[in-house]
């Protein structure tokens, strides 16, 4: 049996920049971190000829092309898996829909498995073009590029986004001191609602591709915010970071009518009121978590969680998708 794991993520600036409608014209940047809160996958070679998949569903199937699970069936193509006995499982420390980047998570670690079971290495990099191969090329979801590649290469890391689809990738440079200030006072709360980021993200895909002024501007700006996020963490200055999250996240609710809500913003202004000194929605948005800078986390903590939010607390995760069990 081989069990692969990969990390989920949070994005700390420049979010949106890393679809192929923007960067592509404009070249995208941001800065994501690797969480220790991980998606395993198991592969089994079972005793019977078939493909064997347990995820949220059952399938027990002869053929790749059978296979309902779109991700799994294009990395078995992938792969070249032409008389298939395999078994695939599935599991997270954090359910999809969430905001984390878990469908890249699940794609980096399944094809990390798969490579493993067919006794070949890849490396983090290649990995991650893989993972955005079948997941934007293939099966041409309107999704960025930074969960396969955070994913895949873990970490506190910048990247840039090219024009011609390469990927530049950076450790952010910081102090030790500054990596526990922000586990620290950096607090993630769960909405309780779970959305799909493709559907989140088609509105800003479909007007980027449109050219669209307005939202052209939105992105340029929030790509220069990652910019100015990446100075301020190098130079130490993670309560200035805090307050530009603030600044983020205005941006960021400007792209979509569905990237936030009623309940979400007052969760928000609640935080904002009771130790936060800025704050965002991670992810596509529209739901998951809640991520805030904190001048006084016990305050933010004890206040969030009375009003119903459950806190993930967690670290950084330096590892990226690797092979724990084989």
């Amino acid at each position: 049996m081989i069990t692969t794991r990969s990390p989920l993520r949070i994005s700390l600036g420049g979010g949106g920049t890393d679809l192929p409608s923007y960067y592509r014209e404009h070249g995208g940047f941001l800065i994501a971190g690797a969480i220790d809160k991980y998606v395993y996958v198991n592969v089994v070679r079972p005793f019977k000829k078939g493909i064997y998949l347990k995820y949220s569903k059952l399938e027990q199937v002869s053929a790749v092309d059978e296979v309902q699970h779109p991700i799994i069936r294009e990395a078995i193509r992938m792969l070249g898996f032409h008389t298939p006995q395999i078994e695939i499982t599935t599991l997270a420390d954090i359910p999809a829909g969430t905001g984390l980047g878990s469908s890249g998570s699940f794609t980096t670690a399944l094809l990390k498995a798969l490579y493993m079971h067919r006794m070949r290495q890849v490396d983090p990099q290649n990995l991650a073009r893989l993972a955005c191969e079948i997941e934007i090329d293939r099966l041409g979801e309107p999704v960025g590029k930074q969960d396969q590649y955070i994913a895949a290469c873990g970490g506190l890391s910048c990247f840039t986004f090219n024009p011609d689809d390469s990927v530049d990738v950076e450790p952010l440079q910081i102090s030790m001191d500054t990596r526990f200030d922000l586990e620290d006072n950096l607090l993630l709360f769960f909405t309780g609602f779970s959305r799909s980021a493709g559907s989140i993200l088609q509105d800003q895909n479909t007007r980027t591709k449109r050219n669209d002024q307005e939202m052209i501007a939105n992105l340029h700006y929030v790509k220069e915010l990652g910019l100015r996020s990446k100075q301020l963490l190098q130079a130490g200055r993670t309560a200035d970071f805090g307050a530009l999250m603030h600044e983020h996240w205005e941006h960021k609710k400007r792209r979509s009518g569905g990237m936030s809500s009623p309940q979400i913003d007052e969760w928000y202004e609640l935080g904002m009121k009771s130790g936060a000194t800025g704050g965002k929605l991670v992810g596509a948005g529209g739901g998951g978590f809640l991520l805030f800078y904190a001048s006084d986390r016990n305050r933010l903590r004890h206040v969030m969680t009375a009003a119903g939010l459950q806190e993930v607390r967690f670290g950084f995760d330096f590892e990226g998708t690797k092979v724990v069990l084989a």
